[in-house]
Parts: structure tokens; sequence; C-alpha cells
């Protein structure tokens, strides 16, 4: 059993309460750990450690800042094999999606960070020969950071590395269902020689804990990604407090796939954007909208790319497809495949739990499943599901196209598969979403703003809007 504890003031403690929450393995079923149920106890110790380390580290130069996160970039990257493996036992994704696009991109988040607070500049503004403006950008001081289950470590490092680059002082909390690498990543901050409560990770769960950090009056400002519902308890329970709040909430992403697209490279593409992670990636494209003209071939070639996926234990190397989160969440997608055929879906492929044969027999395995014959908006095609679950659709007109994708409340990502520049050009102009990919999918440059619009969330995330949000502007004039 591997016993999971917070990290407060650079220790390793367990909770005040003594209290303790069990810690699945999703390809097994079994309970292999436990981590601490934290409540407002813990979250004392964590704040009255971050107000004493925010003085030294607001006033430690940039470049020490950057040069103990690279250190721990450096820890990550040394780590790796150890991380992916936690990762794939804690999530239940494939080790190799683990150490290729989780792990990497951990690292790579706090390095990228790093070098750019280095780089951060501010404004000025002369007003003729009267006075000059420039604008300082100070760290906000105490902030939360929650971070979800679907990419533990990946995510959990995209809030905190923007936040500890630009002088601030942080309180984390990792997802009670995946906390694994996160404990493993705060010895990791040991090891770096991050100062004592400059980083405070709390574990368990939004009840007892996430609540009352979004409520503390000496968080100032909030990174939250998650559930739309709990976005939006979040924006309630704090209204009137003036925190400054990042919400990244839920996706229902529309794919465009047009008769003029690279065809092969489209189906294996909007294949790997429809299940990478078992379809637990708020950017994965669930709604899939095919030209009328090749919705028959495309539809075959589809159906046959996804029996391709190799299904299995997620600790094997050549396994593409692994377990859901957790039996709550499995049988939250398996109620929605039944909740399709009720609206008239017809399931192309997949539909079923899977029964997987040795140490997996118990584990959360959903088939990759494909439907067809439904409305535009029936539940099927208006709710998040986060599984590896897609509607396919045809469409008649470009315009048709855009008033499908645009026809559901979220907004977070897109993607449109046409060779047509104009064409391409317009939908991105008009469609609804906070990133459109044309021709691609998940291909992401850090510089770039993430987030959506509607609601799938307030605010961005990334390169400059990361470092703007974790500091506050404030105007300097001086009279000549």
């Amino acid at each position: 059993m591997k016993k999971i504890q917070n990290y407060i003031n650079g220790e390793m403690i367990d909770p005040v309460s003594g209290n303790h929450l069990e810690n699945t393995e999703p390809a097994t079923g079994q309970v292999y750990g436990s981590i601490p149920d934290s409540d407002d106890k813990d979250l004392i110790m964590a704040v009255n450690a971050a107000e004493n380390a925010q003085y030294d580290w607001a006033n430690t130069s940039a470049e020490i800042r950057s040069k103990i996160l690279e250190n721990l970039a450096d820890l990550i990257d040394a780590n790796a094999d150890e991380l992916a493996r936690a990762e794939a036992i804690d999530n239940g994704k494939p080790i190799s999606l683990a150490k290729q696009v989780d792990i990497y991109r951990s690292a790579a988040n706090i390095r990228f960070f790093a070098h750019a607070s280095t780089q951060f500049s501010s404004e000025s503004h002369s007003m003729e020969n009267t006075a000059i403006n420039f604008t300082l950008r100070d760290p906000i001081g105490i902030v939360a950071c929650i971070s979800p289950w679907n990419l533990p470590l990946y995510l959990f490092t995209w809030k905190i590395a923007p936040a500890l680059a630009v002088g601030n002082v942080v309180i984390a909390k990792p997802s009670e269902v995946t906390p694994m690498t996160s404990y493993l990543f705060s010895k990791l901050c040991i090891q770096a020689g991050l100062p004592k409560g400059v980083l405070n990770i709390v574990h368990g769960t939004g009840q007892n804990i996430g609540s009352a950090m979004v409520v503390h009056p000496k968080i100032k400002a909030i990174s939250f990604t998650g559930g739309t519902s709990t976005g939006a308890h979040i924006a309630k329970s704090t209204a009137g407090m003036f925190k400054k709040m990042s919400l990244e909430l839920g996706g229902k992403n529309p794919t465009l796939v047009f008769a003029d697209c690279d065809f092969e490279e489209t189906v294996t593409e909007v294949v790997r954007a429809a299940f990478a992670n078992q379809g637990q990636i708020c950017l994965c494209g669930s709604r899939i909208y095919i030209e009328r003209s090749i919705y028959e071939k495309f539809k075959q070639a589809f159906i046959k790319k996804v029996a391709t996926i190799k299904i299995g234990d997620p600790l094997e190397q050549e396994t593409q497809h692994g377990a859901l989160v957790s039996e709550q969440h499995m049988q939250k997608v398996l109620s929605y495949i039944e909740l399709a055929k009720t609206e008239g879906g017809k399931i192309l492929t997949g539909g079923n739990q899977i029964k997987m044969n040795g140490r997996c027999a118990n584990g959360y395995f959903v088939e990759p499943t494909v439907i067809e014959n439904l409305d535009n908006f029936c539940r099927t095609n208006q709710e998040e599901i986060f599984g590896p679950v897609c509607t396919i659709m045809p469409f008649d007109s470009d315009e048709e196209a855009l008033a499908l994708a645009n026809g559901n409340e979220y907004g977070l990502a897109s993607s449109i598969w046409t060779n047509d520049l104009k064409r391409a050009h317009n939908l991105a102009k008009n469609i609804e979403a906070g990133i459109v990919w044309i021709n691609c999918w998940l291909l992401r440059d850090l510089r770039t703003p993430f987030g959506g619009v509607k609601s799938s969330g307030v605010g961005r995330e990334g390169g400059l809007e990361a470092l703007r949000f974790f500091t506050e502007p404030k105007n300097v004039c001086i009279k000549y």
C-alpha cells in the first residue's frame, strides 16, 4: 500500500485529522494506496507556510527562480520512467502515452515558464514632454491551483510553473482521483532546492479542501481546470470576494471534415482526436461532422481504423487504449451509450464494457464507441461525456457545418479538415471556440493562449497570458 502525504512548508506530512481516502488502480479495480483527506486545518498550515515564504520568493531574482525551476524540470526528465509508470497505474492511461505526452510535457511546461519569466517585459508610455508611464507587474501573493484527473502532472505543472516563475507562492490541490505523480513531484521539489513554503500541495476532496481553498480570504487568485458545474460553483462561492479567476472548463468539441481533405491523414488524426487518452481530454473531438459526399466512405474508413486500436493493460508498451479513470466514471460513460440508444442512435462499433483477462479482469475498460443517426440537439450531442464515445453526422454546406459546430453551449476547441484556404479562414473566424486547429489536432505551442468561450470557461492560460494572469499590473506615472 502506497501512502501519499501532503507537502507543506517543504516537508512531507500526514493530514492533521489523520483521515485518509482510498486510491484505486483503474486497470485492476484494486485499492493500492491511500491519500490525505485534508481539511481546513491543513489549509491553515499551508497558508501560514506560504505567507512566511511570500516576501523572500517575490524578491528572489527572476534568474534564481528560473534556475530552481530548471533544476525541477531536469529532475522530471531524469525520473521520467518512474513518473510515467506511476501515471499509468494511477490514471489507467497507456504507459507509452504517459511518457511521451504527460511526463515530457510536464518538464516542458516548467522549463518554458522558467525561461519566459526572465524575458517577461512590461510597457512604457511617453506623454510627449509631460511625463512617462511605466507598468510594474508584481506577483499577486498566495494563489490556488486546482488541477484535474485526466492529465494529472501535465496540467498540474501547467498551472504552478507560471505562478512560481513570476514570484507567487502557491497552494495546489491535485485531483483526489489521480494524486500519485503530484506526490512524487513534491519530493522532486525538495531535491530541486525549492524554498520551504513556496509551493504547498494538499490532497483531498473538492468538498473538504477544495472548497476551503477557493474561499480563503488570503488566497487572491484561483486557477482551476475541471468540470463546468464545478467552475460555476467556484464562481458563485467567490462572488463578492474579487479574486482573480481563470476557469478552464468542459468541452464538447466539433470536428469538421470536408470532401477536399487529405483523406487518409484525416481519418487517422480524427480517430486520434476522438479517442486519445480514452477520450478523457477536454480537447477531444467528440462531435464529428462529415461532408455528405464522402460520408459513407469516411465512416467505413473511420470504423476500420478504430478497430485497430490496441486495448490492453496500461503497463504494456503496445497498449493504445487503457482503462477509464474510475468505476464511477465508467458507469457514467456507459449510461450515455445507453442514452444514445434511446435517442435513436445506432452503435457502429463499440458500446460495451470490456472484460479483460489476467490482472486487469476487474478494470474499468470501455470499447471505443462510434454512434450515428442522432440529432444535433439530443443530450448525447449536447452534454460532455468525457470518454471513448463520439458521434458522426453528415452535412451539406459550409453554413450547415458551422451551424452544427456552434450549436452547443461549449466552446473550447475545434478542428477543421480542408485544403480550401478561403473556407478554412472563414470557418476559423466564425466558429465559437477558443482554439481552432486546421488539418491537425492537439498541435500545441506553449506561447499561445489556451482556453474556451461560452460554458468552456473564463480567462486564458499559456504564454504571456499565464504570466499576466499571475501578476498585478501597476501603472507608475512620473512627471518630467
